[in-house]
């Protein structure tokens, strides 16, 4: 039975679990995984601040901690070697890196962990305040302060946050104040900048809205000299006290960690043979909250607000034509609150949503694609938006339809695929067709499909999620910003302004113009058509928020 990390987690309890991992057992070994990740998750994401680097250096930390699980000689001491190891893989990359490359690297990202922490852990009041404020520390300032954080969270004990540090208790005892001090610094600039102080705002004109060490004297230096910023309206709370027994940020839905080890040999990255008998078994095991599958892939499955929802992996026995699924392909159960087809019965609109389907036959030629007006759609990133990384975004406005084309690349990165978001949406926005000349989940050869195959590993949709196509239209009448949220398996969106005369033309080509099948309307003409999973007219900090049941 596999056990989720929980607060404190006791070491005590680990050491059969440890050891049997030593010897090569593989459920061991995905518990201790599975058990530790959101730990390590926590300590280099809050010192690297969510910076992209964030997934990289994870994974580097769990490499090397699977990898030299032989080494480790006392059980009892495996959290602090743990923490240690990815202390060390924190100062690498900050070593591999220039300081300026980090810097314009981090602005281009949509949140960090700052942000993270307020939303998952719904912190408010003084505990948000704390969280925001680490945005103002410097790199050094923040990898100590990961570990104090969990120090004082009761996830770690002083002498392990030494032992993490590479340094004495007495040093660390030093250290650590110097950080509690500037970060009751940088709270000051927090609750600052939340008032309403004329000079400061005048002092911010020229602020690009990102914090570094330049503003953060400048801002400090105007609060130590005015009367109305350093008037705090209640007691401030030490930061200690508030982050008493608070929770570790979960590790976001779609983050794949792979233990495989690609084109590399046992010998080149030291791993015992064990070890690699362990990773290679042909088994998938299902984790609270994770699915491992063969070849070592760790593909967290289920949103961290809620409980977990995704099914066990199973091997399908029964092809289906023309996509039958391959051996050894995961595939999920359709959750019990998503209806296998959408009804075409609903009288306003967004009451029908996409939904998991079966795939058309490949030679059914489609219905009629109906007309609707066309005054033009605009896009932000003009003919054609190639987003290939998280973060990026699209907005659309206009009257007119759009294409989103999918790039699934299972041999860069296999695992759960975190869906693009549709966000802010104003007026009305259909899925009217599906086209391509094929679904992804078609054959591609002996072995494969467009979602991967047995060598590279398989790209997974979240339970319930419907299948995609190569080419997807949206019909749009209002305007809409399409976010790309890659945080598992690797993908990419083009998307396109289209017409209706190339959206007909599409589907309606098949497998005698050469085609796996023919494409599939979904437009009725009128309010019923259905509307896209992942839709909203919020506009959430974080667009991999947005629910799969979209209510518009």
């Amino acid at each position: 039975m596999s056990r989720p990390y929980r607060k404190r987690n006791v070491i005590s309890e680990w050491r059969s679990t440890i050891a049997a991992a030593q010897a090569g057992d593989r459920q061991a070994l995905d518990e201790l995984v599975e058990g530790w990740l959101p730990l390590v998750y926590n300590v280099v994401g809050r010192a690297l601040n969510g910076h992209a680097d964030v997934d990289d250096v994870v994974q580097e930390t769990m490499l090397r901690a699977v990898g030299n699980l032989g080494s480790l000689r006392d059980p009892d001491s495996f959290r602090s070697w743990l923490v240690a190891i990815a202390v060390r893989q924190i100062r690498d990359r900050a070593r591999r890196r220039q300081p300026a490359q980090l810097d314009e690297s981090a602005a281009h990202e949509a949140g960090d962990f700052a942000e993270l922490t307020v939303l998952r852990l719904q912190l408010e009041g003084q505990r948000r305040e704390v969280a925001e404020a680490v945005r103002w520390l410097d790199g050094e300032d923040r990898q100590l302060l990961s570990l104090w954080w969990l120090e004082v969270a009761g996830e770690l004990s002083r002498r392990e946050l030494a032992a993490a540090a590479g340094i004495s208790r007495q040093h660390a005892a030093v250290r650590v104040q110097r950080v509690k001090e500037r970060l009751e610094t940088a709270r000051g600039i927090v609750r600052a900048l939340d008032g309403a102080c004329p000079d400061l705002r005048e002092l911010t004109t020229r602020w690009n809205g990102r914090p570094d060490s330049v503003w953060r004297k400048r801002l400090a230096r105007h609060i130590r000299g005015c009367g109305y910023c350093g008037d705090t309206p209640e007691a401030v709370v030490p930061a200690e006290r508030l982050l008493v027994g608070i929770a570790l940020v979960p590790v976001p839905v779609g983050f794949t960690l792979s233990l495989a080890f690609g084109g590399k040999t046992a010998a080149s990255v030291g791993w015992s043979a064990k070890v690699m008998a362990a990773l290679t078994q042909p088994a998938v095991a299902v984790t609270a909250g994770a699915t491992l599958v063969a070849g070592g892939a760790y593909v967290v499955t289920h949103p961290p607000d809620g409980p977990p929802t995704a099914k066990a992996p199973t091997a399908s026995s029964a092809p289906r034509e023309p996509s039958p699924a391959l051996p050894g392909t995961p595939t999920f159960t359709p959750s019990p609150s998503q209806s296998p087809t959408p009804s075409r019965k609903a009288e306003l609109y967004g009451t029908v949503v996409d939904a998991v389907e079966p795939a058309p036959d490949p030679n059914a030629v489609p219905g009629a694609l109906p007309h609707r007006p066309e005054s033009g759609i605009t896009s932000t990133w003009g003919a054609k938006a190639v987003m290939q990384h998280r973060g990026e975004a699209v907005t659309l406005s206009g009257q007119g339809y759009v294409l989103v084309r999918w790039q699934i690349s299972p041999q860069s990165r296999p695992g759960t695929l975190v869906m693009p978001a549709w966000t802010g949406l104003k007026g009305e926005l259909f899925h009217v067709a599906s086209g391509g000349g094929r679904r992804m989940d078609d054959t591609t050869g002996p072995d494969t499909t467009g979602m991967g195959g047995p060598v590279t590993g398989y790209t997974v949709l979240p339970d319930g999620t419907q299948q995609m196509w190569q080419n997807e239209y949206f019909y749009l009448d209002g305007s809409v910003t399409l976010h790309q949220n890659e945080r598992g398996a690797d993908y990419g969106v083009i998307v396109f302004p289209s017409t209706w005369e190339a959206v007909d033309k599409d589907v309606r080509t098949g497998p005698e113009q050469g085609a796996i099948r023919y494409g599939l309307v979904r437009d009725t003409g009128g309010d019923d058509t259905p509307v896209p999973q992942y839709l909203t007219r919020s506009t959430p900090a974080d667009a991999a928020t947005v629910p799969q049941e979209s209510r518009v």
